[in-house]
């Protein structure tokens, strides 16, 4: 075997051209995409005070620099000039349902097709995007919807913001989540909810999340406003199951986002260790001393409050629907309120597709007038403080060096109005402009 391997070596050595001789070019380096902006106004932190014309420089999708005053852009950069414009970050909806839409009646569950939903999603996508919201955590799809869509706007393949998903929030049988309202053979048929019952089978779901692909868990805790279930918006999963399901969450370093209207149930999720608790309705003094103790946000979703209130009018629900939006709208914005007092942690989410999506940014509004946050509260609530609930406080939220370009432009002043973001004027989601 040596002997053949020697005899191989010179015949090798003859066959290889001479360095420089016939030998294929050299593939050129990639071009780098440079992109700067010029900023008329910068709020590159909420929580900092502005800073006056600003100069951007990108570099393949990232921030390389922010410099004071309007530089002139290099040789071979894209110049996007928002010089007349207050340019921010990107804004983080941490509460959306891409593939769903308002007021859908119940039975659409029983006829819409998976691939449907994903057509649906493309759409609301944009939507959101075009708005202003750069990043939103995805917290309730059918089956892999949430999946795809996460995949087709990472690559590029459709204008979105970035996605995280959650995949099909897990739930109790029969309650809010399930699929209900249905003769029991189509129940069947359908395959029912991502349900568990016992703290070992919901441990089960959180692994098998896990295994889809989820970038966190979503579970509803209390019943639910738009569920066909007419138990009330009480606690459904006992303590044991719900401290299972954030244990093993936690051990695959998954966070766990609550859905919780009533009191005892929000005080139990916080308990079990949730990182977010969603609506928070009718949380009291004891529930919000619960979230404080555990370091849990609350993510208000005002919005949809005012969406089952606008659908409500329009005689959308049915009856069992409509007597628990009626239990709600006396209540909003109040737990937040309180929790914001406490000290707890308000991150911005809106539940979009219980309204319309593209409206998210009305949420700002209703964070001042109901919750009491300032202007600059209310936008660190959609940037720094809702990156830091999704673990992606390193990449955005801030207009910064080694950050993602993310941002936005808007004319006015949104510290001074912040219904200025109601009309945003420009989009950038991982340094690609959004038409």
């Amino acid at each position: 075997m040596l002997r053949r391997y020697a005899l191989l070596v010179p015949t090798f050595l003859l066959a290889a051209p001479a360095a420089g001789q016939n030998q294929p070019p050299s593939p050129a380096p990639e071009q780098r995409q440079v992109v700067v902006v010029h900023a008329g106004r910068l709020i590159a932190d909420a929580s900092r005070r502005p800073a006056g014309p600003s100069t951007i420089t990108i570099v393949d999708g990232k921030i390389q620099s922010v410099a004071q005053g309007l530089m002139p852009a290099p040789a071979g950069a894209r110049l996007v000039d928002l010089s007349t414009k207050t340019v921010l970050p990107g804004l983080i909806d941490t509460h959306v349902h891409l593939s769903g839409e308002p007021n859908e009646p119940f039975w659409r569950e029983a006829v819409d097709a998976d691939e449907y939903a994903a057509i649906v999603g493309v759409k609301n996508a944009r939507l959101t995007a075009r708005a202003g919201f750069t990043t939103v955590r995805d917290v309730g799809a059918p089956g892999l919807v949430g999946f795809a869509l996460r995949r087709a706007a990472q690559e590029g393949l459709i204008a979105s913001p970035r996605i995280l998903a959650s995949g099909p929030a897990i739930s109790i049988i029969g309650g809010h989540g399930d699929v209900s309202g249905f003769r029991p053979e189509v129940l069947s048929a359908l395959g029912g909810g991502n349900t568990c019952t016992g703290p070992e089978e919901c441990a089960a779901r959180v692994r098998e999340a896990s295994r889809a692909g989820a970038d966190l868990i979503k579970i509803t805790a209390t019943g639910g406003v738009l569920s066909q279930q007419a138990r009330g918006l009480g606690q459904h999963f006992t303590d044991a199951e719900m401290k299972a399901i954030v244990d093993t969450a936690q051990s695959l370093g998954l966070k766990v986002a609550a859905h919780a209207h009533s009191a005892r149930g929000v005080e139990a999720a916080a308990r079990a260790g949730v990182d977010s608790i969603e609506h928070g309705t009718f949380a009291d003094a004891a529930a919000i001393r619960a979230l404080k103790a555990a370091g849990t946000a609350l993510v208000p979703t005002l919005m949809a409050y005012t969406g089952i209130r606008e659908g409500l009018a329009r005689n959308a629900f049915t009856p069992q629907v409509a007597e628990k939006v009626r239990m709600t709208l006396n209540e909003v914005g109040k737990a937040a309120r309180a929790a914001r007092a406490a000290g707890v942690p308000i991150v911005f989410g809106t539940d979009s597709a219980v309204y319309e999506h593209g409206r998210n940014a009305q949420e700002f509004a209703q964070l001042v007038n109901l919750v009491g946050m300032t202007p600059a509260e209310a936008i660190a609530s959609a940037t720094t403080a809702a990156a830091k609930l999704l673990g992606i406080e390193n990449e955005v939220g801030r207009i910064a060096p080694g950050f993602s370009a993310d941002l936005i432009a808007v004319s006015g002043d949104p510290l001074q109005d912040v219904r200025a973001l109601e009309k945003v004027d420009y989009v950038m989601v991982r340094g690609r402009t959004i038409d």
